[in-house]
């Protein structure tokens, strides 16, 4: 199975192989799951005067774009900041291998009124390069890796299926 590898699918893998596994192998939870709805209600009501949900190519989908060298991202928490971060530079990085270069991100917190900024690197190519090749091997395994508990696990969509 050839698959593209989507900005979602980065954040997944940092977060959790199995719950990137559930997912695309299209065992969704998301839909049922409160912190999921939550998140996509408060994306919805900030920055409503923002062109939002910008999808390109089904690869990366930009919560929006208030400048035109800026892109945002909108999370609820900084509890999986990293993998945040890394979704953010991986939409950079899809950006600038179509020719769009000299674009920055922002990753914007509106319950906390706080964002950082985002900057790709050479490092970051780098690693998207590597980080691709492993996810594709991960989701075509038959079966879901073995469950890895950490402390976000009870607030995930997937909790009931890896642990109850």
């Amino acid at each position: 199975m050839q698959r593209e590898i989507t900005g979602m699918m980065i954040y997944y893998y940092m977060v959790c192989e199995r719950k990137l596994w559930y997912f695309c192998n299209e065992i969704q939870m998301e839909s049922f799951d409160d912190n999921v709805r939550i998140g996509k209600a408060l994306e919805e009501k900030s920055y409503q005067k923002e062109d939002k949900h910008i999808n390109i190519d089904n690869i990366v989908n930009i919560d929006f774009i208030r400048s035109k060298k800026i892109i945002h991202e909108v999370k609820k928490s900084r509890k999986i900041e990293e993998a945040s971060i890394l979704q953010l530079k991986y939409y950079l990085y899809f950006l600038k291998s179509r020719g769009i270069d000299g674009i920055s991100g922002k990753i914007d917190y509106p319950l906390l009124k706080q964002s950082i900024d985002v900057e790709l690197n050479e490092e970051d190519e780098i690693l998207f390069e590597d980080m691709k090749s492993k996810i594709k091997d991960l989701i075509e395994k038959e079966t879901p890796p073995k469950e890895n508990k950490k402390s976000i696990c009870s607030k995930c969509a997937y909790y009931e299926l890896c642990f109850i």
